[in-house]
C-alpha cells in the first residue's frame, strides 16, 4: 500500500475529521473513500463492472464481436439493405 501525503486548508481538515469521527471511522478511510469515488469516475460502466467483479473474485468474460471488430462487420454487411445496417449502428451507438 501506498502512502499519499498531501496538504489540505486547515478549514477543510477540521470538517473531514469532524465528519469521519461523526461517521465512527478514521480519517484515512474517509478520504480513501473520497478518493476512490473521485477515481472511479474515469471508469467506463464496462470497466466498473469488470473491476467490482474482479474484487469478488469473479472471473467475466465477454462474448461477441470486440468493437475493434465492429467496423468489419459494418463492412461485410454493405449491400445487403439497410435492416442490417440499422442493426448494426444500434449496436455500436449503445457502446
Amino acid at each position: 500500500m501506498r502512502q499519499l501525503i498531501a496538504r489540505v486548508d486547515d478549514d477543510l481538515h477540521a470538517r473531514l475529521k469532524a465528519k469521519a469521527k461523526a461517521e465512527g471511522r478514521s480519517l484515512n478511510a474517509l478520504v480513501n473513500e473520497a478518493l476512490q469515488a473521485v477515481a472511479a469516475l474515469e471508469e467506463t460502466p464496462r470497466q466498473r463492472l469488470y473491476r467490482r467483479a474482479a474484487a469478488l473474485g469473479i472471473e467475466l468474460i465477454p462474448w461477441g464481436p470486440s468493437i475493434d471488430e465492429t467496423p468489419e462487420l459494418i463492412a461485410s454487411t454493405k449491400g445487403m439493405g439497410t435492416a442490417s445496417q440499422e442493426i448494426l449502428a444500434e449496436r455500436e451507438a449503445r457502446r
